[in-house]
């Protein structure tokens, strides 16, 4: 049997409560994710109480008495800020975010940091802001490398946190950027939900970087009620299109066995973290563990098949599967 997929859950819809760390700690919530059918936890720098290595035993600890593994650090520099000493305090967070993942998962297993290129500042010029995140990646990926650490790139939207976008939304820029960094130790941790919200086609953002994806963040988007895809094409400035809302993993947007399918035609086997939960508590929990389901359906689906098989059943990466003007599927591929 060929190498699997692990499926990890970044716990979306509990963010805030978790970074305020109020009523509800990352701790606690590991503890609720032992029922979810999960492998590993996605972890955000501020669900951390600290960085010392007292506190992040003791959470490692907890992970491991639960049965789960932290392999993902869903951390967010911004390499394009303009103020004096934002690129230096971004790349210094990262080095301290890849000392935090040396701690969390020892040993030979996986474990990554995540990066983006920073905020769309205002007044920032693109060919600067490209060159700013650049050199902060390959800052970061120096350090990280000799520590056992990978450093991924996402295809994304906008930190919970930020004021402005991600800089490297379009896929233009997010592929001149990636495509500057050769490292072995850099790859793409692939969100097609964050390619629809660019208005671009998340298959064929998928064909571009198929072979570099080394992990996936797996969201599901749909359509409010009362929104069409061309009030989602409109969508222009900051904030989050109001037209697209989070829900199950298989229920939305996204084609995921279309994705799925081309992905194990490469031999993927890295972590797929679901980022889902938006309804919150135990409504929140279940998404989240029926989201585990269906992709675990599609994992035993593509990946139970020998490689020429599955080479021969794979859908093409560079066109979406044809919806209608709702922007369902026309044929529902599970």
């Amino acid at each position: 049997m060929k190498p699997r997929p692990k499926i990890a859950a970044f716990p979306k819809g509990y963010f805030n409560e978790l970074v305020a760390r109020s009523g509800l700690t990352i701790e606690d919530w590991m503890v609720s994710a032992t029922t979810l059918e999960i492998d590993g936890v996605e972890l955000y720098p501020r669900f951390l109480a600290g960085t010392g290595s007292s506190y992040l035993a003791g959470l490692r600890r907890r992970a491991e008495d639960a049965g789960l593994k932290l392999p993902m650090m869903c951390s967010s520099p911004d390499f394009v800020d303009p103020r004096p000493g934002g690129w230096e305090s971004a790349v210094e967070s990262m080095r301290e975010m890849v000392d935090v993942m040396v701690e969390l998962s020892p040993g030979a297993g996986w474990r990554s940091v995540r990066v983006l290129s920073g905020q769309r500042w205002p007044g920032v010029p693109e060919d600067e802001a490209v060159g700013r995140a650049v050199e902060g990646i390959e800052r970061v990926v120096s350090y990280a490398s000799p520590r056992g650490v990978h450093v991924v790139m996402e295809n994304h939207y906008k930190d919970g946190l930020w004021e402005y976008p991600e800089f490297a939304q379009s896929s233009r820029l997010f592929l001149t950027i990636t495509d500057k960094i050769g490292s072995p130790w850099f790859g793409v941790n692939f969100d097609p939900s964050n390619a629809i919200v660019a208005g671009e086609d998340p298959l064929a953002l998928l064909g571009q970087v198929l072979g570099r994806v080394r992990s996936m963040g797996a969201s599901d988007r749909s359509l409010r009620p009362g929104y069409t895809l061309e009030d989602l094409r409109a969508h222009r400035g900051a904030g989050y299109p109001e037209a697209l809302q989070h829900g199950v993993v298989g229920e939305g947007l996204n084609d995921y066995p279309a994705i799925l399918s081309a992905l194990a035609s490469v031999g993927f086997d890295g972590w797929i973290s679901i980022e889902d939960g938006e309804r919150g508590g135990q409504e929140g929990l279940q998404d989240i563990r029926d989201s585990a389901r269906y992709l675990r359906s599609l994992v035993d689906r593509y990946w139970s098949r020998g490689d020429e098989q599955s080479g021969a059943n794979t859908r093409s990466a560079r066109g979406a599967p044809e919806r209608d003007r709702t922007g369902a599927r026309k044929e529902d591929s599970r």
